[in-house]
Protein backbone atom coordinates (compact mmCIF):
# COMPACT_ATOMS: atom_id res chain seq x y z
CA UNK A 1 0.00 0.00 0.00
CA UNK A 2 1.35 3.62 -0.95
CA UNK A 3 1.53 6.29 1.57
CA UNK A 4 1.93 9.91 0.45
CA UNK A 5 4.06 11.89 3.10
CA UNK A 6 2.37 15.34 2.72
CA UNK A 7 4.58 18.57 2.02
CA UNK A 8 4.29 21.91 2.83
CA UNK A 9 1.59 23.62 1.65
CA UNK A 10 -0.34 20.30 -0.03
CA UNK A 11 -3.68 20.06 0.60
CA UNK A 12 -5.83 17.07 1.30
CA UNK A 13 -8.28 18.41 -1.68
CA UNK A 14 -4.67 18.88 -3.71
CA UNK A 15 -3.94 15.18 -2.96
CA UNK A 16 -6.97 13.56 -3.59
CA UNK A 17 -6.37 15.31 -7.29
CA UNK A 18 -2.56 14.12 -7.68
CA UNK A 19 -3.31 10.93 -7.31
CA UNK A 20 -6.88 11.05 -9.18
CA UNK A 21 -8.59 9.15 -5.66
CA UNK A 22 -12.19 10.91 -5.02
CA UNK A 23 -11.35 13.04 -1.89
CA UNK A 24 -14.31 11.51 0.32
CA UNK A 25 -12.48 7.70 0.20
CA UNK A 26 -9.04 9.34 1.17
CA UNK A 27 -10.95 11.23 4.32
CA UNK A 28 -12.32 7.42 4.90
CA UNK A 29 -9.41 5.42 4.43
CA UNK A 30 -7.44 7.63 6.63
CA UNK A 31 -9.73 7.69 9.09
CA UNK A 32 -9.07 11.50 8.70
CA UNK A 33 -11.53 13.54 11.50
CA UNK A 34 -10.89 16.94 10.01
CA UNK A 35 -9.61 17.11 6.32
CA UNK A 36 -8.49 20.36 7.38
CA UNK A 37 -6.00 19.32 10.07
CA UNK A 38 -3.58 17.15 7.83
CA UNK A 39 0.17 18.10 8.52
CA UNK A 40 3.35 18.13 6.96
CA UNK A 41 5.02 14.99 7.53
CA UNK A 42 1.84 13.39 7.81
CA UNK A 43 1.41 9.74 6.03
CA UNK A 44 -1.67 9.68 3.71
CA UNK A 45 -2.39 6.17 2.37
CA UNK A 46 -3.12 5.72 -1.09
CA UNK A 47 -5.41 3.45 -2.01
CA UNK A 48 -4.88 1.32 -4.73
CA UNK A 49 -1.33 1.69 -5.75
CA UNK A 50 1.26 -0.45 -4.24
CA UNK A 51 4.20 0.31 -2.07
CA UNK A 52 6.96 0.93 -4.59
CA UNK A 53 9.72 0.03 -2.67
CA UNK A 54 8.11 -3.46 -3.24
CA UNK A 55 8.38 -3.16 -7.17
CA UNK A 56 11.96 -4.16 -8.51
CA UNK A 57 11.91 -1.19 -11.08
CA UNK A 58 12.07 2.97 -10.31
CA UNK A 59 13.09 5.90 -12.60
CA UNK A 60 15.35 8.77 -12.44
CA UNK A 61 14.60 11.18 -14.70
CA UNK A 62 17.77 14.29 -15.07
CA UNK A 63 16.49 17.15 -16.74
CA UNK A 64 19.78 18.71 -16.98
CA UNK A 65 21.03 15.83 -18.69
CA UNK A 66 17.74 15.52 -20.62
CA UNK A 67 17.68 11.60 -20.14
CA UNK A 68 15.34 9.05 -17.90
CA UNK A 69 17.11 5.81 -16.79
CA UNK A 70 15.40 2.67 -15.63
CA UNK A 71 16.75 1.23 -12.88
CA UNK A 72 15.90 -3.09 -11.75
CA UNK A 73 16.70 -3.09 -8.19
CA UNK A 74 19.20 -0.48 -8.61
CA UNK A 75 21.01 -1.41 -11.04
CA UNK A 76 21.13 0.43 -14.28
CA UNK A 77 18.98 -1.34 -17.32
CA UNK A 78 18.51 1.47 -20.01
CA UNK A 79 19.09 5.02 -20.42
CA UNK A 80 16.40 6.84 -22.94
CA UNK A 81 17.00 10.52 -24.38
CA UNK A 82 13.79 12.86 -23.33
CA UNK A 83 12.44 16.29 -23.72
CA UNK A 84 11.64 18.03 -20.47
CA UNK A 85 9.38 21.04 -19.85
CA UNK A 86 10.37 24.59 -21.51
CA UNK A 87 11.62 27.59 -19.38
CA UNK A 88 7.76 28.24 -18.95
CA UNK A 89 6.15 25.44 -18.19
CA UNK A 90 9.38 23.69 -16.19
CA UNK A 91 9.58 19.72 -15.38
CA UNK A 92 8.42 19.30 -11.62
CA UNK A 93 11.45 18.29 -9.35
CA UNK A 94 10.03 15.21 -6.69
CA UNK A 95 8.85 12.22 -6.00
CA UNK A 96 6.53 10.48 -7.55
CA UNK A 97 5.31 7.49 -8.45
CA UNK A 98 3.18 6.06 -11.57
CA UNK A 99 -0.63 6.19 -10.96
CA UNK A 100 -2.10 5.18 -14.12
CA UNK A 101 -1.31 4.22 -18.02
CA UNK A 102 -3.60 5.18 -21.27
CA UNK A 103 -2.41 3.62 -24.39
CA UNK A 104 -3.24 5.52 -27.77
CA UNK A 105 -4.00 8.95 -25.91
CA UNK A 106 -3.44 10.72 -29.42
CA UNK A 107 -2.29 13.97 -30.18
CA UNK A 108 0.81 15.35 -29.21
CA UNK A 109 1.22 12.91 -26.23
CA UNK A 110 2.25 9.75 -28.99
CA UNK A 111 1.25 6.67 -28.32
CA UNK A 112 1.53 6.07 -24.57
CA UNK A 113 0.53 8.44 -21.82
CA UNK A 114 1.41 7.30 -17.78
CA UNK A 115 0.65 10.18 -15.39
CA UNK A 116 2.47 10.93 -12.79
CA UNK A 117 0.92 11.83 -9.16
CA UNK A 118 0.83 15.27 -10.23
CA UNK A 119 -1.90 16.60 -11.53
CA UNK A 120 -1.18 17.19 -15.47
CA UNK A 121 2.57 15.75 -15.44
CA UNK A 122 3.50 12.13 -16.79
CA UNK A 123 5.44 10.81 -19.49
CA UNK A 124 4.15 10.38 -22.76
CA UNK A 125 5.30 9.61 -26.30
CA UNK A 126 5.37 12.44 -29.10
CA UNK A 127 4.03 13.12 -32.31
CA UNK A 128 6.91 16.08 -32.76
CA UNK A 129 10.14 13.10 -32.61
CA UNK A 130 12.62 16.30 -33.51
CA UNK A 131 11.68 17.52 -29.80
CA UNK A 132 13.19 14.60 -28.15
CA UNK A 133 16.67 16.21 -26.63
CA UNK A 134 14.99 19.61 -26.00
CA UNK A 135 13.16 21.96 -23.40
CA UNK A 136 10.17 22.16 -25.27
CA UNK A 137 7.14 20.64 -23.50
CA UNK A 138 4.67 22.04 -21.18
CA UNK A 139 6.37 20.25 -18.25
CA UNK A 140 6.12 16.80 -19.16
CA UNK A 141 8.75 14.02 -20.42
CA UNK A 142 8.39 13.27 -23.75
CA UNK A 143 9.99 9.95 -25.26
CA UNK A 144 9.94 8.31 -28.69
CA UNK A 145 7.18 6.39 -29.03
CA UNK A 146 8.88 3.12 -29.59
CA UNK A 147 10.99 3.77 -26.22
CA UNK A 148 7.84 5.08 -24.29
CA UNK A 149 5.63 1.85 -25.46
CA UNK A 150 8.57 0.00 -24.18
CA UNK A 151 9.51 1.74 -20.61
CA UNK A 152 5.57 0.85 -20.26
CA UNK A 153 5.79 -2.69 -21.11
CA UNK A 154 7.82 -3.23 -18.53
CA UNK A 155 7.02 -0.69 -15.26
CA UNK A 156 4.08 -1.63 -13.32
CA UNK A 157 1.68 1.27 -11.91
CA UNK A 158 3.38 2.47 -8.42
CA UNK A 159 6.72 2.56 -9.93
CA UNK A 160 8.90 5.51 -8.11
CA UNK A 161 9.84 8.35 -10.22
CA UNK A 162 12.39 10.53 -9.17
CA UNK A 163 13.05 13.70 -11.43
CA UNK A 164 16.14 15.63 -10.38
CA UNK A 165 16.99 19.18 -12.33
Amino acid sequence: MYQHIVKPGETLWGISEDYRVPYATLVQVNQIVSPDMIFVGQAIIIPGLPDPSLLPYSIVVSISNRTLTLLENGIIVKVYPIAVGAILHQTPVGEFVIINKAPNPGGPFGTMWMSLSKKHYGIHGTNDPASIGRAVSRGCIRMFNPDVEELARTVPIGTRVSIRP
